[in-house]
């Protein structure tokens, strides 16, 4: 009689894997002699210890690592100072405590104050910790509490930030910075007329039109993050015919596993792709990093640090004489910006930019919105009515 075959009991199941995982283990050879010592299987090998932090190493984004390097030496500088001791890992919930409210502003009749000792505060600055003397901004002072979290967290001690007392300071703490109106300042917008301003500033030379293909191509294709545009090489560029290309891109912030997603492709076109095939057949760039380096002489170097990419739109931005504080992001809040005061659908901007949330960019489209609005301008209406 046709059927299929009772299922085997679960004992069953065991029992045959368990003779299979005996057969294997007895069928093994003797290690031969020129092999390395077997290791121990309950504790890691330091060589593969070493290989597992290199791997963590790599697979941190560089401005993350100088970020928290930046945070733990101060950390070290401010609790040397304060204690006359070397920092020390678990540190106590009280010094946290003191940390913050050396560095947070309250108010009082006399004004704003913090517990910094003022020659404690000239001892960071002569030291190279802290660029000026005063308490940092908000958003620097909750980095720094979170790097220092962290660092209890991957040495798997206690982290003083999650004591009950430590984490309702810190959330009064922003409420009371938020009731002052003190919110984190945001970069300026290059939008397109004083992204325009930026593109009048690059000439026909070398350095000129590798400085246009990369502002053109940074905010043409999405507002590509200034490690985004140090990382992009002719690996990842297709060419579609005279002046046009798509650009695949890999690994990013929202991206971090490099995963093949369908918005990875980014189109270069129009004036971005016209610009970029001019620089590369300029610079005579076959392989590797797309935007790099030019030495004394004109000679192409190596790929554009991240860091550099800021400073060429820095410089340009004070060339161009535009008043504000630009940086790299600038592109692409301006990218944001434009889309939204164009009215380009949501959808489309974020399949441009890689942004995964639509909480971050409906402000922009909000923005837009009240600008265009009647309401915002009653007066002016009246007028006009008036008028006519």
């Amino acid at each position: 009689m046709g059927g299929f075959a009772c299922r085997p009991s679960i004992r069953h199941d065991n029992e045959w894997l368990s003779r299979f995982i005996w057969s294997c283990c007895t069928s093994l050879k003797p290690v031969h002699a020129d092999f390395p010592a077997p290791l121990c299987p309950s504790e890691l090998d330091p060589l593969g210890r070493q290989a597992a932090e290199a791997l963590y190493r790599e697979g941190e984004s560089a401005n993350t690592v100088a970020s928290y390097r930046s945070a733990l030496r101060y950390w070290a500088g401010w609790f040397a100072l304060r204690y006359g001791q070397p920092i020390a890992l678990p540190l106590l919930p009280s010094v946290i405590i003191q940390f913050v409210v050396d560095h947070a502003t309250r108010t009082t009749p006399q004004g704003p104050v913090n517990e910094m000792p003022p020659a404690i505060d000239a001892a960071l600055v002569a030291r190279g910790l802290k660029a000026r003397i005063g308490p940092p901004a908000l958003a620097t002072l909750m980095h720094r509490l979170a790097v220092i979290a962290k660092a209890h967290r991957l040495e798997t001690l206690d982290n003083p930030c999650a004591d009950p007392a430590v984490r309702e300071l810190v959330a009064r703490t922003r409420r009371a910075y938020a009731k002052r109106g003190e919110r984190p300042a945001r970069k300026a917008a290059l939008t397109r007329e004083p992204f325009s301003r930026l593109l009048a500033t690059c000439d026909d030379s070398l350095i000129g039109l590798r400085d246009r293909a990369l502002l053109l191509f940074a905010w043409s294709s999405g507002g590509r993050r200034r490690s985004e545009v140090a990382g992009a090489t002719l690996a990842t560029l297709r060419g579609l015919g005279p002046g046009e290309f798509v650009y695949q891109l890999g690994w990013s912030k929202t991206n971090q596993a490099g995963a093949d997603l369908p918005d990875n492709a980014k189109p270069v076109i129009g004036a971005a792709g016209a610009a970029l095939e001019a620089w590369l057949k300029a610079a005579g760039i076959g392989d590797g990093a797309i935007f790099r380096r030019i030495r004394r002489g004109g000679h192409v170097g190596e790929a554009l640090s991240a860091a550099a990419v800021r400073k060429i739109v820095m410089q340009r931005c004070e060339e161009a004489g535009l008043e504000g504080d630009f940086s790299a992001h600038s592109l692409r809040s301006g990218f944001v910006t434009e889309a939204a005061s164009r009215q380009v659908p949501l959808a489309e901007t974020m399949a441009m930019t890689g942004h995964t949330s639509v909480a971050t960019l409906v402000r922009y489209f909000r923005a837009a919105d009240a600008r265009r609005s009647v309401a915002a301008d009653l007066i002016g209406v009246l007028d006009a009515d008036a008028e006519s």
